[in-house]
């Protein structure tokens, strides 16, 4: 028996469930729309927006202000000029770094070769640097002057501490403070630092005689006075 039949005109509604659209092959998003009925569209969207858990919106976001963009272009240029400055920074301490290093390398060399210097130096003293071997250490000891490398100590400098070393002391009347009477072995620095200390015969003045002047002084005048 049609349902005509039993008196009732309302049509069987279809619903299309399959998952591959069957004329052009592809699948279909989302939960498959009715086929057939007045409410298939809406139902879909509804079943859509279910999916993806959002609701149509009913107006789109105002986009940031001007001011905000502003303040995070300010922050970027900060950091930016923050990592500039770390980098120089950097450059810098590197190079400085660098520069000690080899200062440091120097140096060592240099200390190395200063008994050398001493033996060229007793050698001239005694008169045995002639020919060829003059020319040779005139040559080297040219070479280490150019790397830096200063000879000190001469006879009436002033008693440093921080530059000479005192091998011998004695008190002298002809001094008025402690002073290089002799200089027994040559000092060598390269720059402000101290290779090797300046090995030296020191005098201070002597006091007991300073004193005893005057006296001795006074009993010549009371002399020529009784005269």
């Amino acid at each position: 028996m049609s349902p005509r039949e039993n008196g009732s005109e309302q049509e069987p509604v279809i619903r299309d469930n399959r998952k591959i659209d069957p004329e052009t092959g592809t699948a279909r998003a989302g939960k498959p729309s009715d086929a057939a009925g007045p409410d298939g569209a809406a139902q879909a969207a509804a079943d859509a927006a279910a999916d993806t858990g959002t609701t149509a919106p009913e107006e789109t976001a105002a986009p940031a202000g001007g001011g905000a963009g502003a303040d995070l272009l300010a922050e970027r240029t900060a950091d930016l000029q923050r990592l500039h400055a770390e980098y120089a920074n950097y450059r810098k301490r590197v190079e400085r770094d660098r520069v000690a290093v080899r200062e440091q390398a120097v140096a060592t060399v240099l200390a190395e070769l200063l008994p050398v210097l001493d033996d060229i130096g007793r050698a001239r003293d005694h008169g045995e640097l002639t020919g060829g071997f003059a020319k040779v250490s005139e040559s080297l000891e040219a070479t280490l002057g150019k790397l830096g490398l200063v000879r000190y100590g001469s006879k009436g400098d002033p008693f440093d501490p921080n530059v000479h070393e005192a091998l011998l002391h004695s008190y002298s009347a002809d001094v008025s403070e402690p002073t290089c009477v002799e200089i027994l072995q040559p000092g060598y620095r390269m720059g402000e630092q101290v290779l090797r200390a300046a090995r030296v015969a020191v005098a201070e003045p002597d006091e007991t005689a300073a004193a005893e002047a005057p006296e001795s002084a006074d009993a010549d005048s009371g002399e020529s006075d009784q005269n």
